[in-house]
């Protein structure tokens, strides 16, 4: 759970409640490099327990612009318990070139149990007593998994239009996916009798069963490259970008993947999101809400990359959903996919505590939050289960025609910040269906938008 760094966060926030002098003292202007470098010891429900270690560093000039930095620089390596793995460089500067917001990110993330519920929602019928293995009806853990790597070279620049809030965003986005089969015998390593996973002839999983029945396709089922170029417009108001409390943050963009410069298969998607931001207490407590309108405007979307959400400005170590740590929180991850989607986020941000502590300006914050969102383009081909490929009695357990409606989750979280800028998140979240599974806690960085 990010412990250690959390208990000494912890301790330095109740050391500083009770230091009222240092509370009442004003915040320090920081200047120069100013850096982190931590154990990674964080929490996500469908990842598990994540450890490792991550720099993180932030220029600030001379100060005058504090907290706005001058460069960001970030690293990590860390794996999870569940299996996933994260190797990352982050930088982001608006002086580098001057004019631009610059970002790169160069990373290989790894996942050897990546979730895979099916298609479209609701439609897709997800049997979790099949991954319980105290159930009569269990199957395997590994019947929604499949292992996947994926490395990304993601390059993003914002420059302005007209004045400092109406802008221009464009960039490319190479993502290699390698696609597979858990690695079942690896999971087997140092387990007897019952303990151990079936393989896949005696136990396929739906994976498989998709490549079976036609629904994934062979030129994509063992992943692919997938050259990205994006566009788009962006309207931003924002008083501070870690933690608004005031603005607006709008933006379209287009994303396309030609066949010319190396796709698989040629397609193009549009993405929508509005962010508003408003005080009703100054400094102190705000009201926040994210709508995200996302569909395939042309051409065919390989299904492992329907799982990427497209944004102009990459926050954290994925952009994926819907489902899981960034998206829905509470929802199983991946648990919403199709090749168009709505969702929505709002929260109520509170700062209930600030103070200074050994030269650093800290504050507590708690948040609300109810996420929402639904496929709204369907993909095609999980309807030929009922059709053509099984009978009524076994197709129930996969198809469910029509059955797609708002998913729904809500819940509270905690922040603690230390200048601004480094975040520490903890969310937990709740599934208002049981289809989507029961709850989430993650603990990472910074707020979800």
């Amino acid at each position: 759970m990010k412990k250690s760094m959390i208990m000494g966060f912890l301790l330095l926030s109740a050391i500083g409640l009770m230091a009222q002098e240092d509370v009442e003292k004003k915040e320090v202007t920081k200047d120069g490099w100013n850096f982190g470098a931590l154990p990674t010891i964080t929490y996500d429900t469908d990842l598990g327990f994540q450890y490792g270690a991550l720099v993180d560093l932030y220029n600030y000039g001379d100060g005058s612009r504090y907290p706005k930095y001058n460069h960001k620089l970030y690293f990590e390596v860390s794996r999870f318990t569940k299996g996933s793995g994260i190797n990352r460089f982050y930088y982001d500067s608006d002086q580098l070139i001057p004019g631009l917001q610059t970002s790169l990110d160069i990373s290989y993330l790894s996942d050897q149990a990546y979730d895979f519920f099916g298609y479209n929602g609701y439609d897709a019928v997800v049997n979790y007593d099949w991954m319980d293995d105290e159930d009569a009806a269990y199957k395997t853990r590994m019947f929604y998994k499949y292992d996947r790597k994926m490395f990304r070279i993601k390059a993003d620049l914002v420059g302005k239009l007209s004045g400092d809030k109406l802008k221009w965003t464009a960039g490319f986005n190479m993502l290699n996916f390698k696609i597979g089969l858990v690695d079942i015998d690896k999971l087997n390593k140092g387990k007897e009798g019952e303990e151990k996973l079936p393989d896949h002839n005696t136990q396929p999983g739906l994976y498989q069963k998709y490549q079976e029945w036609g629904i994934i396709t062979e030129q994509e089922a063992d992943g692919g490259f997938i050259p990205a170029l994006k566009a788009g417009l962006v309207y931003d108001s924002r008083d501070n970008k870690p933690n608004p409390m005031k603005g607006i943050w709008t933006e379209a963009v287009v994303e396309g993947a030609p066949e010319f410069l190396g796709a698989e298969t040629s397609f193009a998607k549009l993405s929508l999101t509005h962010r508003q931001y408003f005080t009703i207490i100054k400094d102190d407590l705000s009201f926040a809400y994210r709508l995200n309108y996302q569909t395939g405007i042309a051409g065919y979307t390989p299904f492992y990359y329907q799982t990427q959400v497209v944004v102009s400005e990459l926050k954290g170590a994925t952009s994926e959903g819907l489902g899981g740590s960034s998206t829905l929180r509470g929802i199983k991850r991946n648990r919403v996919i199709g090749d168009g989607y709505f969702l929505g986020n709002i929260e109520a941000r509170w700062k209930f505590a600030r103070f200074t502590f050994i030269n650093n300006n800290f504050y507590l914050g708690l948040n609300g939050f109810l996420d929402f969102g639904q496929v709204t383009k369907r993909m095609k081909g999980v309807e030929n289960v009922s059709d053509d490929l099984l009978n009524d009695a076994e197709a129930v357990n996969y198809y469910d025609p029509d059955a797609e409606k708002l998913h729904i989750s809500y819940g509270v979280g905690l922040r603690i910040a230390m200048n601004t800028n480094f975040i520490i998140k903890v969310d937990y979240g709740m599934a208002a269906d049981d289809r989507d599974g029961k709850s989430g806690m993650y603990i990472g960085l910074n707020y979800l938008f």
